[in-house]
């Protein structure tokens, strides 16, 4: 079993702390069946060949949307050999709470220094989903949302004012919390938001990786996802934690068939 990182320098208070969904990500994507997926999808050899096509650079390029703590993505920056078969990887996030970006860049700048890993880690880009990336950049996409039912989703134009406070309010570090989890009605608002940049977020051989809980009706969102068309595929690749015959949450990959 791959070491969790260290996130013991983050303010749970305002940021959300790693649990059941985080290191369910976390044991998906190094399991045996996803390392062997990625590493043929981006293989050195399959990078010689594709590179022109995809539009993209060889070096594969992780993004994980909405950080948080950093765990996720540091997990993935530190074993990126064990994950891809190669640590030349850059590695990316996003999240609209500022103090995440703070504490996620620590978490997997401390990651890749322990285990002397090889991994580029670029930045923590504070901004809204993958607003502020080029068109087709990413090769691989996490994104761990908002995913509990909820009557609405925190306002968004609350941020600028909290975000530049050097120590919120309790009632603004609670706001700041339900960002992680309020995901309003069926808690797909904010993943819907995601699932329709995905198409022009990743590049022609790119990999996304979404989180749902039942709620959620992934069946559902997966044959929307398989609707697509260009041969979009939706499969659901890691699982736990059962309720009345449902998998409560699920890891659905997204990705291009014969890509």
């Amino acid at each position: 079993m791959l070491p969790t990182p260290s996130t013991s320098h983050v303010c749970f208070d305002r940021i959300y702390e790693p649990a059941e969904d985080s290191f369910l990500l976390l044991d998906t994507l190094s399991s045996a069946s996803e390392t062997s997926f990625l590493k043929e999808r981006f293989s050195a050899q399959a990078d010689g060949q594709d590179s022109n096509a995809s539009g993209s650079s060889c070096t594969p390029l992780v993004l994980e949307i909405g950080v948080g703590s950093g765990v996720v993505l540091a997990f993935v920056a530190a074993n990126a050999k064990t994950i891809f078969g190669r640590d030349d990887v850059l590695t990316l996030g996003t999240d609209i709470n500022s103090f995440a970006c703070q504490a996620a860049s620590s978490t997997v700048q401390n990651a890749i220094n322990e285990t002397k890993s090889s991994t580029t880690f670029l930045d923590i880009v504070n901004g809204d989903l993958a607003s502020s990336l080029h068109p087709h950049s990413i090769d691989v996409l996490i994104f761990n949302p908002p995913y509990v039912p909820t009557p609405c989703v925190p306002s968004l134009p609350l941020h600028p004012n909290i975000n530049s406070k050097p120590t919120p309010t309790f009632e603004e570090e609670s706001h700041l919390l339900a960002l992680s989890y309020a995901g309003g009605a069926e808690g797909m608002e904010v993943t819907n938001r995601m699932l329709v940049q995905v198409p022009q977020t990743v590049s022609r051989r790119g990999v996304a990786y979404v989180l749902l809980c039942a709620q959620n009706k992934p069946e559902q969102v997966k044959e929307r996802i398989r609707d697509w068309g260009e041969g979009w595929k939706a499969e659901t690749v890691g699982s736990s934690g059962k309720q009345a015959g449902w998998e409560r949450l699920q890891i659905v990959r997204i990705w291009r068939d014969g890509e």
